[in-house]
């Protein structure tokens, strides 16, 4: 029926509920199991590919917004490098560099008095001529040579010999499942020999480096046994879970590598411009100055957070990436800036959970799929310039995780929500049946929380406008009709006695057989005296309005040979209650009241009384409310079945 799809219509339109009790509880169910899901996927690191994608995106933008339109370069002052590139190579016709060369070098660079010398490159053994004069340049205090600790899979390199243990640095750099170096091992661990089981600490050709700088070396802290003391920071150890990483080797002490430049963070001069005296004392003196090759060809080349975002050399060299990592440790010795920090688990944890309740919170009282998205988009927005905000200050926090419990939070409550509905429709259904109106659908649509938890609508006191109406006779033309053509005629009439019934603002609350129940003022409880007003001359206009359809139809009727129809009606207007009746089994939106009795007594009042073919009948408390264009017949006072009291009666004559 129509009014079926109408009510289907309601149904569907989405409305705002504010969350109550029911809301809470389901948010925090969700939210909780959320968390312990997304968590359970970061321990097994399913997330870390993805969060460190993110954090090397937050890093390049960072970066960007640190160097500003005009792209400025950020040099350390202490630092110079001299990088054996592919035309030192081609010059000297030689690689590795003979011990003679890389002593003139080493001896040139002395000269002009650097606070230290890191020498990049492996010399477990000569190299050609003039040992002799590298070896004394390799006994000098301030001169640093490396060793490679290796590992499971690659054996170590021996530093060169002669050079005392306070000198010797390794090289090692750890590199992530992606290939990318986001971290600084400054102190490994390593057995001290094949066969011997005992592991030896040794420090990181950085920290070498940054200790010779200062003159300082590191101490034990004590208020973190972990961690590392050097001038004015504190170097705590990164572990396997910090930051967005879960699956890392976290073995030896690590930090998160802060770097100074995407490209590098100091100058670049080769080494004929070293040997040839092209390189002024100035850049020289004081400083700490690293050698190493640069050249491709060598592929001491490590992937970095920047390199996606770079459009020629996508790699930096390894002794580059050395001087990143002195300059982390420098700056934050002297105070000049600070380590990246991250969230203990437990914080991580926390954090997924404040992300999964904000989902869950923002869409419960949510319905329109628009909303919904822009909010989705809001707090994913939010989320990112929180993480950029802790990156900017120099901080990791995890951005896929919160990210995926705040989505699926919301979709696991949505879930909830559409499967709710679901029920709800069901119970409206199973409530109303198909004699609903779309005004009542709509009320019981936005009271289906109470519904849902309850099963029934609280019964709501109101004034309303009653109409009941009735076919005269109908008895007698269903003893001699059949009974197809006359459930055909009846659905005629009462379709379209419902239509007028809708269009004047009622709503049809059952069928009685021939006849039905309509009812003006309802579910929206009307307290105005102009609004209960309205709902009797509505009523009134409609009842006039029916007789004029009930012409239409018997005209209709007659020419099909049919006899015409007459009907009655009862209005009054008064106090009713309505609500749910019945038990979980079944249930109808009911009213009740004195009301509804007095509007039926008034349509059955005196039924041989009837001058045309729609009588319509109403009480003093209607004809109250009428305006004074309404032409009124006036029966008398009637005692109504049922009552005590009289009840002053009016016929509404159709004009």
């Amino acid at each position: 029926m129509r009014s079926l799809l109408s009510w289907s219509r309601c149904l569907r339109r989405p409305v705002l509920t504010p969350p109550g009790g029911d809301g809470v509880m389901v948010v925090a169910i969700a939210s909780l199991a959320i968390t312990a899901a997304v968590a359970g996927l970061n321990h097994w690191g399913w997330l870390q590919f993805l969060e460190m994608q993110a954090y090397d995106q937050l890093l390049r933008l960072e970066w960007r917004l640190r160097v500003g339109p005009q792209g400025r370069v950020f040099h350390d002052e202490r630092l110079l490098i001299v990088g054996i590139d592919e035309a030192d190579i081609t010059n000297l016709g030689e690689f590795p560099i003979s011990d003679r060369v890389l002593a003139q070098a080493l001896a040139k660079l002395q000269r002009h008095r650097p606070r230290a010398i890191g020498l990049d490159l492996y010399r477990p053994t000569p190299q050609g001529e003039g040992h002799a004069a590298l070896q004394r340049q390799l006994n000098t205090p301030n001169l640093v040579a490396i060793t490679k600790l290796g590992d499971d899979l690659t054996p170590g390199v021996l530093p060169p010999a002669g050079v005392p243990e306070d000198r010797i640095g390794f090289n090692d750099v750890v590199v992530d499942p992606d290939g990318v170096v986001r971290r600084n091992l400054y102190i490994g661990v390593a057995p001290n020999s094949p066969t011997d089981p005992d592991v030896a600490v040794y420090y990181s050709l950085a920290l070498r480096l940054a200790i010779l700088y200062l003159g300082q070396t590191p101490q034990a802290s004590p208020s973190h046994p972990e961690a590392m003391v050097l001038a004015a920071a504190t170097f705590r150890p990164l572990h396997y879970y910090s930051g967005g990483y879960q699956t890392i080797d976290d073995r030896g002490y690590q930090v998160l590598l802060d770097y100074h430049s995407p490209r590098t963070p100091a100058q670049i001069v080769s080494l004929q411009e070293v040997l040839a005296d092209e390189v002024g004392a100035e850049r020289i003196r004081d400083r700490i100055v690293l050698i190493g090759s640069v050249a491709p060809s060598l592929r001491d080349l490590f992937y970095t957070p920047y390199s996606a975002s770079q459009t020629s050399q996508h790699q930096m060299a390894g002794v580059v990436l050395h001087a990143q990592m002195v300059s982390q440790i420098l700056d934050a010795a002297q105070g000049d800036g600070a380590l990246i920090w991250t969230w203990p688990l437990w914080g991580e944890h926390l954090w997924y959970l404040v992300w999964a309740i904000a989902g869950g919170a923002a869409v419960w009282p949510l319905h329109r799929p628009l909303v919904l998205a822009l909010v989705q988009l809001f707090w994913l927005l939010g989320l990112s310039l929180i993480a950029l905000g802790a990156v900017i200050n120099q901080g990791w926090i995890p951005v896929v995780a919160p990210a995926l419990a705040t989505v699926s939070s919301s979709g696991t409550v949505l879930a909830y929500q559409a499967q709710r509905s679901y029920r709800q429709r069901q119970m409206m259904q199973s409530l109303l049946g198909q004699n609903t109106s779309p005004a009542i659908a709509q009320a019981l649509w936005e009271n289906r929380d109470r519904l849902l938890r309850s099963g029934k609508l609280p019964g709501q006191r109101l004034t309303a406008t009653l109409m009941f109406t009735d076919i005269r006779n109908f008895s007698s033309l269903a003893e001699v009709t059949a009974p197809e053509a006359l459930l055909e005629r009846l659905n005629d009439y009462l379709s379209a006695m419902t239509d007028e019934v809708q269009r004047h603002g009622g709503i049809v609350n059952k069928f009685t057989g021939d006849g039905l129940l309509a009812v003006f003022g309802v579910p929206i409880a009307h307290t105005q005296v102009d609004d209960i007003a309205h709902d009797a001359q509505s009523a009134v206009d409609c009842a006039l309005q029916m007789a004029r359809r009930l012409e239409q139809l018997n005209q209709h009727w007659q020419g099909q040979g049919l006899a015409p129809l007459e009907m009655r009606v009862g209005i009054f207007t008064g106090p009713v209650v309505v609500g749910s009746l019945g038990g979980s089994t079944r249930l109808e939106y009911g009213i009740i009241g004195d009301s509804v009795n007095i509007a039926a007594r008034l349509e059955s009042l005196d039924k041989t009384r009837q001058s045309s073919s729609c009588r319509i009948l109403i009480g003093e408390a209607t004809q109250q409310y009428l305006n004074s264009g309404v032409p009124l017949e006036h029966w008398g006072a009637f005692p109504l079945k049922g009552r005590q009291q009289t009840v002053r009666v009016f016929r509404v004559v159709e004009g």
